[in-house]
């Protein structure tokens, strides 16, 4: 099964983080990417920018375009892993070896296969 593992974070903490110790963050990143690939359960990964993202709504037919992420939130969904794994606890392990779990929040969705639509 897939499940998406959504990375929420708030600039302010980050920001703490990424002055402080930058380098090491990425690198357990990189590390974890790694460790994904060798098992097998890695299929994707990425960071999200916030500065150009767009929300969209159509009302009426009419598409409404706000610039930037949702701007009540304070955490933003900042990237996400993809991986295929056994089970959701299994996919709840590796959400907990994402750096920014102990800095934010990292949720776990599995993804829908086609067939269950």
């Amino acid at each position: 099964m897939k499940y998406m593992l959504l990375i929420y974070g708030n600039d302010d903490t980050w920001k703490q983080v990424y002055d402080d110790a930058y380098d090491a963050h990425m690198r357990v990143h990189r590390d974890l990417t790694a460790a994904l690939q060798a098992s097998g359960e890695f299929v994707a990964s990425n960071g999200l920018t916030t500065t150009d993202a767009r929300t969209v709504r159509v009302r009426d037919g009419s598409p409404a375009v706000t610039d930037g992420p949702f701007t009540e939130a304070k955490e933003v969904l900042a990237g996400f892993y993809l991986v295929e794994c056994d089970s959701v606890e299994r996919a709840t392990e590796i959400a907990a070896m994402v750096p920014e779990a102990a800095l934010d929040l990292v949720e776990v969705r599995r993804v829908m296969d086609p067939a269950d639509m």
